[in-house]
Order: structure tokens, then C-alpha cells, then sequence
């Protein structure tokens, strides 16, 4: 007598079955604990960051600041490491040559930089970095954020003569095209929209450096913030950093990926079931067996 075929049941018929319900729950439970330990471990990559930050900056405090000319020569490719590196220099300010960067955030307000050429004088090498060079270089130095780019709501003066400048180094940004022209200033400094030495170069003359210093201090000191002077900007990172440890991150997304496999795991058993993979076929003393399975588990 031919055994009966075998009744094909749709998915959600398989999937509301007590058993099919309860492996369901399982999964579900291990799926948050995977996204639990993935938070924790993204939790962990921002910290160990920050930590890493923290660090990095107290060694850079140890050390102190470190002559100009022996990290970064005029016109010479910026190394990426040297992000936030802290030097100094001494030279003088070129005012005519002062410059506003537009559209800056700091602290959730936008506004400008205040951009100023600094004309060198002693980059700790006693002029060996550029006397293959036509004269002394130009270095773009950022000496703050301000809000309003109209004089006289700012005080972007300067101090007079030769001036010991300690700053953050940053790299050269990229020249931006194809934007909005910035409008005029009337009575003010011109307006630029980026920090960009391949572009300084044109209206400061050279040699120029490849990269900018974001001031934290000089001598003699410049107007305060509190007096209305630029207000000082954070310490600059590595572009593409994001502040979060990759290791950890790495790991959070695996616990994730781990919890979406339950997931689609059990939705697996549940199609395989309801497409028959796992019924069985009733033998005629009334016996079953798991389909494809005959005489001593051979195939049949």
C-alpha cells in the first residue's frame, strides 16, 4: 500500500507551533545578549579612545613643545602622525595677509577662524630648514574662532614684532570647489573656506609650510577671549579617527552580526520544516521515518 503523501504546512502554520515558539524565545534571548555585549564593546571602543587621547596628550605635555623645524621642514610633506603635535616658533605676523575661514563650529555656534600668516624667523634650526630655500617661510597659523567677521566686534590685532608662537600642528585641508562664492567683507578680512597652503601660497608668496599650527599660546600673549579676543580651539585629530578604538568596534559589530544569526537561524527552521525537509513518512506497519531514510538509516 503507497504511504500517504505528506500534507505541506505554510510557514506561519510551522512558526505559531509551541516548539517552534519556544526556540523563538531562545534565540531571541541569545540575539540580546549578543546586542547587549556589542553595545558594551562599542561603549569600550569610545572609552579606550578617549583613554588613548588622554594619554597621548599627557605624554605631549611631558615632552612639551618641540622646535617647528625639526618636525616639519618648509614645503615638505605633512607626515599624518604630526596631527596634534605640539611645536613652536618665532617669527612675525604679516597682518595685511590676515584671513577669516567661514562656516567653523565650536561649542555649537558657527563662525569663522582667524587665520594669520606668521613670517619665520628661528624654527630651531637656526634657518638650516629653508637656506636651500628663496628666504624665510610662511607659516598659516590659526590664532582662534570668533563669531562675527565684523571689525570691531572682534579684536583681531595682533602683537607687535617678533612673537614666540606655540601651537597644535594640523595638515594642509583640501581646496574647496564648486561651493557657494563667500561674500565680501567690507572693512574686514577677506573670507576663505578652507585652510589650504596650496592656495595661501598664491596670495602670501612662499615658501609656505604644508600644514597650519592652531595656536595655544604666544609671546607676547595676543587679546583674550575674554576681552574679546578669538576664543582658543580644541586640540585638532587625526581626519577619520572619530575618536573610537577600531578593535572594539570591530568587535560590536561580530556580537551584532552573532544576534542577527539566531535570527535568521530559526526563520531557517521554520521555512525548512514547512517546506518538508523535516517531516516524516509513515511506514505501513504504521512506524516513521525521517524522509529519504530506509533500512538501517541507508538511503532509501
Amino acid at each position: 500500500m503507497p504511504s500517504p503523501q505528506p500534507v505541506r504546512r505554510s510557514f506561519w502554520a510551522v512558526a505559531v507551533q509551541p516548539r517552534m515558539i519556544g526556540i523563538l524565545l531562545l534565540f531571541l534571548l541569545a540575539a540580546a545578549v549578543c546586542g547587549r555585549l556589542g553595545v558594551w564593546q562599542l561603549d569600550r571602543a569610545y572609552l579606550r579612545a578617549e583613554l588613548a587621547a588622554q594619554q597621548e596628550a599627557a605624554e605631549q605635555a611631558a615632552r612639551g613643545p618641540e622646535a617647528l623645524g625639526d618636525l616639519l621642514p618648509p614645503q615638505t610633506s605633512f607626515p599624518g602622525e604630526l596631527v596634534g603635535t605640539e611645536a613652536w616658533v618665532t617669527g612675525e605676523y604679516e597682518t595685511e595677509g590676515q584671513m577669516l575661514v567661514a562656516g567653523r563650529s565650536l561649542d555649537g555656534r558657527t563662525g569663522y577662524l582667524v587665520l594669520t600668516p606668521l613670517r619665520v624667523v628661528d624654527d630651531g634650526t637656526g634657518g638650516a630648514s629653508w637656506e636651500s630655500l628663496s628666504g624665510p617661510p610662511v607659516l598659516p597659523v590659526v590664532r582662534g574662532w570668533v563669531d562675527s567677521p565684523t571689525p570691531g566686534d572682534v579684536a583681531l590685532d595682533v602683537p607687535d614684532g617678533e612673537v614666540r608662537v606655540t601651537g597644535w600642528l594640523q595638515a594642509s585641508e583640501s581646496v574647496q570647489e564648486g561651493g557657494e562664492p563667500l561674500p565680501e567683507n567690507p572693512g574686514g578680512p577677506p573670507l576663505v573656506d578652507s585652510v589650504a597652503t596650496g592656495a595661501l601660497v598664491n596670495s602670501w608668496g612662499g615658501p609656505i609650510y604644508s600644514g597650519y599650527v592652531v595656536l595655544t599660546s604666544s609671546e607676547p600673549a595676543q587679546t583674550a577671549a575674554a576681552d574679546g579676543g578669538p576664543a582658543p580651539l580644541p586640540r585638532p585629530v587625526l581626519e577619520g579617527s572619530d575618536g573610537v578604538n577600531l578593535q572594539n568596534l570591530f568587535y560590536a559589530l561580530q556580537w551584532w552580526v552573532f544576534g542577527l544569526f539566531a535570527v535568521v537561524l530559526w526563520v531557517r527552521l521554520v521555512r525548512d520544516e514547512a517546506a518538508g525537509a523535516r517531516r516524516g513518512r509513515t511506514h505501513d506497519d504504521g512506524s516513521d521515518d525521517p524522509v529519504g531514510t530506509g533500512i538501517a538509516g541507508l538511503p532509501g
